[in-house]
């Protein structure tokens, strides 16, 4: 069905727009599912090899033993050309050459809209890269596409998205074809895709907000500015669902390498706040039923790091940096030895919620692409900088409306893969519970960083996003009286790299290392770290967040 064929990335575009054997003459809807379906389930690897190796450390959402950085990374880029691009530009050419086009301008305008969410991931990691001329080989007989800069990569995307959001909305009333059911994230509702496409553009104004806040201001009163306006509620989130699909195969074991705990930062917050997501997000350790009965039977006590009547005693976590606190770090891996008995105390990632399929579960794998939470964060965001022109109600209610989604759908997510949950229906009471508590409540002078620590904690299912809003703020911050960032003495890449494309395209692929600083084929940390893509120039430092 695709018409990309599964190729290294160190091979050329000529190779990947001209292998004949691909396709024949397919059926563009099916082309479509094509490219909704592997903006999901190319992700094994990235999840296996990126996030948590890696993405999930530098956020500190998790803890785990340090991993050198390999050529697995970076997935994202291969499969945006292998994947997603090729099938959505078939489906353009297919559409142009019918004779009644116009009955297919819904159809066409949300190939972009669905282009735009890997392609923004892609350049996220990798900085300039081929858009504006990518694809051509199989049209246009060109296998060496420029690397667009960021800039440029932006705009662009800002163009389509609003050719998007202006041809739906303009077709509203009108006769239109179709993707039906074969559209597998809105089976063509076109006013969630109109929803859509202004959250990404709303993803794009926080992103380029340290370099062009003129833009970012720009692109939010557009945004609320329109009739439908971005994605507003659960119903309109774009969500994957799969019944055969994990990202950790059916064995499921997300500890493949090292065990993923949860750090003392986010487990001592979820648990200050009695957050619903504390079951969701970690498991409980040994320390539950009549394990006091053992310890004073022994004589033993717990270590200093725990307190004996923390009620929530089962849920620990540890140093997010293991050299920081050795004498804390030690029981990652050895027990609590009790006579007989053997007590793990830390809190370890929730496997199940990740990995629905393991241990043979009939577990079914959902995610969030681009959530409801993800939405009203930003907009509580960009209001409490003053981007707009709300009031402080307004900020509260999209603050209050993005932790009300975000904990209804992690416990949807927890639902399908029959993992932990936090409570059975819509969650209201429990959810009201926690909005009433005046740590959480969005009053007093911290209230940019309450949307901030809210916002984090949403995007512990959604590795790339909570990487980038780290890389964007600088939060959580190293300072912080209400949630601080941990000591960290591993160098952090900003970036990843992107590999030679070849003698056919590597003289464009030089230029951009160079215009962009970037030393080519580098894999030192130290480099990833100092050589920033454009829209991350202007950022803060992890932690350093003002």
């Amino acid at each position: 069905m695709s018409l990309a064929a599964t190729v290294s990335c160190t091979q050329d575009f000529a190779e990947i727009n001209t292998d004949p054997s691909i396709v024949t003459d397919p059926d563009i809807k099916f082309l479509f599912t094509y490219s909704e379906d592997k903006l999901m389930t190319y992700q094994g690897s990235e999840w296996v090899w990126e996030n948590m190796e890696h993405l999930m450390r530098y956020t500190q959402h998790v803890s785990a033993s340090p991993y050198e950085l390999t050529n697995n990374v970076n997935s994202r880029y291969n499969s945006f050309y292998r994947n997603i691009i090729p099938n959505l530009m078939e489906v353009r050419r297919q559409m142009e050459a019918k004779g009644d086009p116009e009955v297919y301008q819904n159809m066409k305008v949300v190939t972009y809209v669905l282009e735009v969410i890997q392609a923004m991931k892609a350049t996220d990691m990798s900085g300039s890269m081929p858009y504006t001329e990518a694809g051509e080989g199989r049209y246009e007989v060109n296998f060496a596409p420029k690397y667009d800069e960021q800039q440029l990569l932006f705009s662009t995307w800002l163009e389509q998205l609003d050719l998007a959001i202006a041809t739906l909305t303009l077709n509203m009333d009108r006769e239109q074809l179709s993707y039906g059911t074969a559209d597998l994230y809105y089976q063509s509702d076109w006013e969630n895709w109109i929803k859509l496409a202004n959250t990404l553009k709303l993803r794009i104004a926080v992103r380029v907000e340290n370099q062009t806040p003129d833009l970012t201001r720009k692109i939010f009163g557009e945004v609320m500015a329109h009739p439908v306006g971005p994605i507003d509620s659960n119903e309109s989130q774009m969500m994957f669902t799969h019944d055969n699909y994990t990202p950790f195969g059916n064995g499921g074991d997300i500890l493949y390498r090292s065990t993923r705990f949860g750090t003392m930062s986010i487990v001592d917050f979820l648990k200050q706040s009695n957050d619903p997501r504390l079951g969701i997000y970690f498991s409980p350790n040994d320390l539950v039923g009549d394990y006091q009965q053992s310890l004073d039977d022994n004589g033993v006590t717990l270590p200093d790091f725990i307190d004996p009547n923390d009620p929530l005693i089962e849920y620990q976590g540890g140093p997010a940096d293991w050299t920081v606190a050795p004498d804390i770090a030690i029981y990652f891996s050895n027990p609590l030895v009790s006579g007989s008995d053997r007590f793990f105390l830390m809190s370890v990632a929730n496997q199940k919620f990740f990995s629905p399929k393991m241990n043979s579960s009939s577990g079914v794998w959902k995610d969030a692409v681009v959530s409801h939470a993800e939405s009203c964060f930003y907009i509580a965001e960009l209001m409490a900088k003053g981007y707009g022109t709300g009031t402080a109600s307004d900020i509260a209610k999209w603050y209050n409306q993005g932790i009300t989604a975000s904990i209804q759908t992690m416990n949807e997510i927890a639902v399908a893969a029959m993992s932990t949950t936090a409570f059975d229906g819509n969650g209201q009471a429990v959810i009201e519970a926690y909005l009433a508590q005046p740590s959480i409540q969005l009053t007093g002078s911290d209230v940019l960083e309450k949307i901030y620590v809210q916002q984090y904690l949403n995007f512990y299912r959604q590795p790339n996003e909570g990487f980038v809003f780290c890389r964007r703020t600088g939060y959580p911050k190293n300072s912080s009286t209400y949630y601080a960032r941990e000591e960290f003495n591993e160098v952090i890449p900003r970036r990843f790299w992107l590999p030679d494309p070849g003698e056919v395209n590597r003289d464009n692929w030089m230029q951009a290392m160079d215009q962009q600083g970037f030393t080519p084929l580098s894999q030192d940390v130290i480099d990833l770290n100092s050589q920033r893509i454009w829209y991350d120039k202007n950022a803060p430092a992890f932690g350093q967040g003002q």
